[in-house]
């Protein structure tokens, strides 16, 4: 094992440990994890056309036409004229994709904070925080997005 894998293998093993745990924590009957993406891109850019949609979620158009009529037929999105471009039809989330994106963020966020609280220090705590703020940039590295 190079040095590199030393250093790179342990936060591989710990993000996909923790992202598989997190999963898990999902309410019975939620929303796929490729849906409760899509929502929360739009609850976090607003309405946009779908295009614009794909490309933040980094989907194939037809994957993401697939996705955007499931979501639709559930009451979990809508598509819009744009106010800009009465020929543009935007994606925009409804009151119940609000709520079935909060709902699930929700379970997982309580189930995080149980955890930190029970199986960390407080000095774990701090570091695990500016550890995640390190993440969010490797995340958005090379992409041109704020992390």
């Amino acid at each position: 094992m190079s040095e590199a894998d030393k250093e790179t293998a342990p936060i591989l093993r710990a993000i996909l440990a923790l992202g598989r745990r997190l999963r898990s924590e999902r309410p019975e009957g939620a929303a796929t994890l490729s849906a409760i993406s899509l929502l929360g891109a739009l609850a976090r850019l607003g309405p946009m056309p779908a295009i614009q949609l794909a490309v933040e979620e980094r989907l194939q158009p037809q994957s993401l036409t697939r996705l955007v009529a499931s979501l639709e037929k559930a009451g979990l999105i809508e598509r819009r004229r744009s106010e800009t471009d009465r020929r543009e039809l935007t994606i925009a989330l409804t009151r119940k994709g609000k709520a079935a994106l909060a709902e699930d963020l929700g379970a997982r966020q309580a189930w995080l904070e149980r955890a930190m609280a029970e199986a960390l220090t407080d000095e774990e705590r701090s570091t695990l925080i500016a550890a995640a703020k390190a993440m969010l940039k490797l995340a958005f590295h090379g992409d041109g997005k704020p992390g």
